[in-house]
């Protein structure tokens, strides 16, 4: 049989991933949840998932997280900055174990996009191909989370404010992109890049779709990045995380976050979420 690991497995993508494997019928024996700290699975480990210590930022860890693994789902880390060094260690690890098959979680158009974002994918990527493991990379764009989270703020303001100008987002559910990724670590599609997004939409669309949804009136108030950037300022960000955040929107306003592939939804084989949807869930 089949082992099949997941990354990050305690995190909200690694969480719907493990959901996912067991859902397709995948014997939890078979599955292991590969989480910083292990209590935080318990729930997993009482259905039969093992569960095992693996910390990217300690790559002792990671040669016995992986042992026995043939099929690994490697959840890109959440510290900006460390990420390379932090995947490396994990496709070591993995080359090390005899892991047979890696499927990469990266950054849509990761190849020519300006996220700031996208330097660690690429450069993981590289780590991929160097490695001579077969891998998938999926290339995931925005989470609908990253706008529903803000649902509240919107609302308090009557305003999405961004510096996004008529860009589109492609944006898609966590549980979806999750779905995607469990679909090509258990096919055979050896080598595939996969470009992932869903129904695109614009500030002015999103905040649209928030009146309609929760019947307060929401307004896109754009503004030029340097703007956005003393907004954030203003409401608590350092200059640093501010002129950060107003890059990602400036790499929506460019096109690198729309995409007109159809790859999610092939790979999922189901309706996605909508934003409309998405704005539902968040609001109950």
């Amino acid at each position: 049989m089949t082992t099949y690991a997941v990354t990050g497995a305690t995190g909200p993508f690694g969480r719907h991933a493990v959901e996912e494997l067991l859902s397709r019928g995948v014997a939890p024996a078979d599955v292991v949840a590969v989480v910083r700290t292990p209590s935080k699975a318990a729930d997993l480990a009482e259905r039969g998932v093992q569960v095992r210590e693996g910390d990217y930022s300690r790559p002792e860890t990671l040669p016995a997280a992986l042992a026995g693994v043939q099929r690994l789902l490697l959840v890109s880390g959440s510290e900006v900055g460390a990420r390379v060094a932090q995947h490396t260690a994990v496709v070591e690890a993995a080359k090390a174990a005899g892991v047979e098959r890696i499927a990469y979680t990266s950054i849509l158009r990761a190849d020519t996009t300006s996220n700031p974002l996208a330097g660690e994918h690429r450069a993981t990527e590289q780590v991929l191909r160097d490695s001579g493991i077969t891998s998938v990379i999926l290339r995931n764009g925005w989470y609908l989370e990253n706008y529903t989270s803000q649902l509240g703020q919107y609302l308090e303001h009557g305003a999405v404010l961004g510096a996004a100008g008529t860009g589109k987002v492609s944006g898609a559910a966590r549980a979806d992109y999750a779905a995607a990724a469990v679909t090509a670590l258990l096919a055979d599609d050896d080598g595939a890049t996969y470009e992932l997004g869903g129904p695109a939409f614009t500030f002015d669309e999103l905040a649209a779709t928030v009146t309609e949804v929760t019947g307060t009136t929401v307004v896109s108030r754009d503004m030029t990045p340097a703007q956005y950037a003393a907004a954030l300022q203003q409401v608590g960000l350092d200059e640093g995380t501010a002129g950060f955040v107003s890059s990602l929107d400036a790499s929506i306003a460019a096109g690198d976050l729309e995409t007109d592939s159809d790859d999610l939804a092939r790979l999922v084989g189901r309706p996605l979420v909508t934003l409309v949807d998405a704005v539902r869930a968040a609001q109950a």
